[in-house]
């Protein structure tokens, strides 16, 4: 319990803290405006459209590869020296700094494949940073389930993918979302990554397509914090609170969603 406490509470003064000096510039107008007078005045929308393209992006590349990696590391791959392999480069991955991330984002996303600074550059680039918390999540969640429940669908005549699809992967989608929870959380709130792939200063217009570049929330707290002069002082703490409501939201509908699938279970 006294653990429990000690965690909870820097995220309880943290909040109390956001929402004591950057409650009261929240408002519909501060949503939904754009940035004026050199970003000290107006809104935050184009960050925030921003945002929601470079997570949902991130999400569609990163979902599909980690999971499918996930069943073939624990549905099909046996133990021997090229999974090894693979497990080290996972662990290695995971443990990578965002900024190196975002130089190998330059490289091979942005000239490489000549997709240029824009949101597919920046998705990508989140995409690979996150794989590992998909992988490790959805393979603990896959393993997690009973191994008599796959003898049973054999014994029936279904056949390996059969089992993993009708059985295994709707047992497991609660742990799977466990790791979206995670992904969601660090891609929101990323910024080394997508400052040099795809997100701006500042732009005029809102993103039309992945190949466009686009604000962030979380440059553009940076930027407003540190680089822009005679920034109101609720502006970074209503930016920074916006920001984390963001991500305590979708953290809450997957976990309510995960918890509802759980209560679906029949072991």
């Amino acid at each position: 319990m006294l653990m429990t406490a000690l965690l909870i509470l820097p995220v309880l003064l943290i909040l109390a803290t956001l929402i004591h000096k950057g409650g009261s510039i929240i408002s519909a107008e501060f949503l939904f405006s754009e940035p004026t007078n050199g970003m000290t005045a107006g809104g935050i929308f184009p960050a925030l459209y921003g945002t929601i393209w470079l997570v949902a992006v991130a999400l569609m590349i990163s979902v599909p590869l980690g999971v499918a990696a996930a069943l073939y590391l624990s549905e099909y791959a046996g133990d021997n020296w090229f999974t090894r392999i693979i497990n080290l480069a996972i662990i290695n991955l995971a443990g990578v700094p965002s900024i190196v991330h975002a130089l190998f984002g330059v490289g091979a996303f942005v000239l490489f494949f000549g997709f240029g600074t824009s949101i597919l550059a920046a998705s990508l680039t989140l995409a690979i940073m996150t794989l590992p918390l998909i992988i490790v999540a959805t393979k603990e969640s896959l393993q997690a389930v009973p191994h008599a429940f796959r003898e049973a669908c054999w014994n029936m005549g279904a056949t390996r993918w059969q089992t993993i699809r009708k059985v295994v992967l709707p047992n497991a989608v609660s742990g799977i979302l466990t790791g979206v929870i995670l992904e969601v959380s660090r891609t929101t709130g990323e910024t080394a990554p997508i400052m040099f792939t795809g997100a701006a200063f500042f732009l005029p217009f809102l993103p039309e397509s992945v190949f466009d570049q686009t604000m962030a929330l979380s440059l553009h707290l940076y930027v407003v914090a540190t680089q822009v002069p005679n920034v109101p002082d609720e502006l970074p703490y209503g930016v920074a609170l916006v920001l984390i409501a963001i991500v305590l939201l979708m953290n809450s509908l997957s976990i309510a969603f995960r918890m509802w699938l759980r209560g679906r279970k029949k072991w």
